[in-house]
């Protein structure tokens, strides 16, 4: 069964930004944030993907309310997906953008306070199509941005970490705690993503006792959001295009993976609290509880937004490269939530925000 998808009316469109401005909004007006961040420079790698681009839409919402900006240094591979995205933001003076590839080496950019490194390949397509790709950003990426870190005297970095580094559930578990580790095989096209993350988090560590640099890693949960890139290959991802798109919701599995679910707004309040607040060396799982559910079910809630139904298929063998073997990946974030995080929007709301978002991308 295909609907035809309907444009959305003047009401829909300002309820669909409302959530999201809202949230980044409540993010303003935390104290700590203002205090800490108010007159600092903040890089940020992978500039121009789901978080990345939150984050800035955060940080340059931030300055509005400001009496010291904070001086935001963007960097990501294509200037062209980079100006579409930041083109309100683009002749900005608190806003600078620097076209680069982490793994090359990072350009001078001058001083710098906090170092968020969100670049990576993050999806399954990515990892089978740019196997290398997705090792080196995570390994030579984040040492050159820890380089740049200690030469510039950071006061911290961000390495923006995964559930993936906990590998697969051994049956021992209902969620993975930061000190779990789980079963990977090293062996494969797709371990490239999860064995050069935890690569990367040593990375971290080896920096910090040789060179004193501070740093803290948000360990995040499945993101989504109305900040996601049409690219974007994950499952949940899929769903909601196809749901903005009045399609019927593909399903590639029987459905029974349960995983964490995060949105985007919540995500960067968590990198926010961690980088902040957290406690150097430390790692912070980054999860929703609330929004723990099964594929199938996530699926069901999708159709039910657009008003269609749940397709099982086969998927093809490109796309088995990439897909995760976790059938639970589950995060328990009561270490972040004793930081004073709450995260504030569930899955439903979220869903119905970012479908809404793709829709009238779609209708523009």
């Amino acid at each position: 069964m295909e609907k035809v998808r309907s444009k959305l009316s003047g009401v829909e469109k300002e309820n669909v930004w409302g959530l999201y401005e809202r949230e980044l909004q409540y993010l303003a007006g935390q104290e700590f944030i203002r205090e800490k961040l108010q007159g600092r420079t903040v890089m940020v790698s992978g500039a121009t993907g789901m978080i990345g681009k939150c984050l800035i839409d955060f940080l340059m919402l931030l300055n509005k309310t400001l009496e010291k900006p904070v001086d935001i240094i963007a960097l990501s591979r294509n200037p062209h997906r980079a100006e579409e995205r930041f083109a309100e933001y683009w002749k900005e003076e608190c806003f600078g953008y620097a076209a680069c590839d982490v793994n090359d080496g990072i350009p001078e950019c001058g001083a710098v306070d906090y170092v968020i490194h969100a670049a990576s390949n993050t999806h399954p397509l990515q990892y089978s199509e740019d196997s290398i790709g997705t090792i080196v950003s995570n390994v030579i990426g984040t040492k050159n941005l820890l380089d740049y870190a200690v030469s510039h005297h950071a006061r911290q970095f961000c390495f923006v970490s995964s559930v993936e580094i906990y590998g697969e559930n051994r049956g021992d578990t209902d969620k993975f705690s930061e000190g779990y580790l789980g079963y990977l095989d090293c062996n494969t096209l797709r371990a490239g993503y999860p064995e050069s993350k935890r690569l990367g988090e040593t990375l971290c560590n080896a920096y910090c006792h040789t060179h004193g640099l501070a740093f803290t890693i948000p360990r995040l949960s499945r993101v989504y959001g109305p900040t996601m890139l049409s690219s974007d290959s994950k499952a949940i991802s899929q769903f909601i295009r196809k749901a903005a798109d009045g399609e019927d919701i593909i399903l590639k599995s029987e459905g029974t993976q349960k995983y964490s679910y995060t949105f985007v707004t919540d995500t960067i309040s968590a990198v926010l609290y961690t980088m902040l607040l957290g406690q150097t060396g430390k790692a912070y799982n980054v999860a929703d509880e609330d929004s723990d559910i099964m594929l199938k079910d996530l699926a069901g809630c999708l159709a039910r937004i657009a008003g269609t139904e749940v397709v099982f298929r086969i998927p093809d063998e490109k796309e088995k490269l990439g897909y995760s073997t976790a059938t639970r990946a589950m995060l328990d974030a009561s270490m972040l939530r004793e930081l004073g995080w709450v995260p504030r929007v569930h899955i439903s709301e979220g869903l119905e925000c970012t479908v809404g978002t793709v829709r009238m991308q779609k209708d523009l």
